[in-house]
């Protein structure tokens, strides 16, 4: 049974339509306490109510989320616990930490402030099961029926939750290391991390350059942050910085640039910590990517003869390959990497810290750690759509058949469709970048014309 309203990274849309709604996700609010409740034989003894942690990234809509949601568990019977603007790993990791039934982020993650989501946690830390998720839609589709009110939830703040992620983030970097003598520049991208990454990178000793970290309810990825590294890039060179950290907006992806502005992307950043841990034989088993990842990084990890197998587009399928498999270490170009020694989940600062600590111990740059790494050039063009499409409607599977005779063994075409945005994502890599173009462009024209 496919679910209706979740993605791959929960419920994303725009604010005000639905299902981005006040009464859309008090409902949604409602449904998944109902889940919860009816895990309650499970709570630890002496608790009588499930208890839930919600935070948010900075967007002005967030406020509102977070009302119609709290209102919604405390409808179902649980408790709920508020943290503010937090990253999206840190709800995870507190949750986990204080033994709480599950988490929710009211974010989207690297949309622009117009869009907003709701994305959930279980008890470990881990993104929801399909099956959980389809539990929750079910729900949704019953009567709402208010528990009696003796038995209503009840609210109540976190006061040191910014304190607690800082002091863990800091725990996944060695003891007897640190970060003096560096300087680096820390793009929050106006959201969720804006109070929290400078302070990590500082309190381990770096000079840190604080930039997009004066969020306004409205500038969250705004020409900063992860997708957009051009500023992260300037503002090292501007300030002679050795290293740029680029978060995106609820900081569970990372994108870094050297001393020269140069970026390095997930595919890079992933390349060096699995060369680092297989240095120091701490790399169990192999590397999850996804369709996405280049095929520079499949190639230079299967010269240093680590195994590297490819999951559906999205963090949650790289951790359900990782999970079955045993592995460890997985990750997205995008810069979603998760390091699953540190973390139940993809995080852009302790992902960040692991990079940083490779090239301490190694004395290397970001450009000569990666030296063997040789990235193909990749075309992706998104498609924007009224409604979904039939990827394998004629037109389009005889333009991705004709470009994938083309390119033999040494290139590849993924198309998809976006799990997040009205989109359909068109992707050619080539050894030949002007080749991808062009290959790319044919094949985003039989979508268009499929969809006319």
């Amino acid at each position: 049974m496919s679910r209706k309203y979740f993605g791959t990274d929960g419920i994303r849309g725009r604010v005000g339509e639905f299902p981005i709604t006040p009464d859309f996700v008090l409902r949604l609010g409602y449904a998944a306490g109902k889940v919860l409740a009816r895990n309650a034989q499970t709570l630890p003894a002496g608790v009588a109510h499930p208890v839930v942690l919600i935070g948010k990234d900075t967007r002005l809509s967030g406020y509102m989320l977070e009302a119609a949601l709290q209102a919604g568990l405390c409808a179902a019977g649980v408790h709920v616990r508020l943290v503010g603007p937090m990253p999206t790993p840190a709800v995870a990791y507190l949750t986990r930490a204080l033994r709480l039934q599950a988490g929710i982020v009211i974010s989207a993650s690297h949309n622009p402030f117009e869009d907003n989501g709701i994305k959930f946690f279980s008890a470990t830390g881990e993104k929801l099961e399909d099956e959980t998720e389809l539990a929750i839609e079910q729900e949704l589709a019953r009567e709402m029926v208010m528990f009696p009110p003796a038995e209503l939830g009840r609210v109540k703040r976190i006061d040191d939750a910014a304190a607690r992620y800082t002091e863990f983030c800091k725990s996944s970097f060695p003891f007897e290391q640190d970060l003096r003598g560096l300087k680096i520049v820390v793009d929050c991208a106006h959201g969720a991390s804006y109070h929290i990454a400078p302070q990590v990178f500082h309190e381990l000793g770096a000079e840190v350059i604080a930039v997009g970290n004066t969020p306004d309810g409205t500038n969250i990825n705004r020409e900063c942050g992860a997708t957009h590294t051009a500023t992260m890039s300037a503002a090292v060179r501007q300030h002679r910085a050795g290293f740029g950290v680029a978060l995106d907006g609820d900081a569970d992806r990372v994108m870094m640039a050297d001393a020269d502005g140069r970026i390095f992307d997930g595919d890079q950043l992933l390349y060096i910590i699995a060369r680092f841990r297989q240095s120091l034989g701490r790399l169990k088993g192999g590397v999850v990517g996804t369709l996405m990842s280049n095929l520079g990084l499949q190639h230079a990890l299967e010269r240093l003869s680590i195994p590297f197998v490819r999951a559906r587009v999205g963090d949650r399928y790289v951790l359900e390959l990782l999970n079955e498999r045993g592995w460890y270490l997985g990750g997205e170009s995008s810069g979603h990497i998760l390091c699953l020694q540190k973390h139940t989940t993809g995080d852009g600062i302790i992902a960040a810290l692991q990079v940083l600590r490779a090239l301490r111990e190694t004395g290397q740059t970001l450009a000569e750690y990666t030296a063997d790494l040789h990235m193909y050039p990749q075309c992706l063009l998104n498609v924007r759509v009224a409604t979904p499409v039939d990827l394998q409607h004629g037109d389009i599977r005889h333009a991705v058949e004709r470009v994938e005779k083309e390119l033999g063994v040494n290139g590849r075409v993924v198309l998809r469709s976006s799990g997040t945005e009205p989109l359909v994502r068109v992707m050619v890599e080539s050894a030949d970048g002007a080749q991808a173009q062009r290959h790319a462009e044919s094949i985003a024209a039989a979508v268009r014309a499929a969809v006319r």
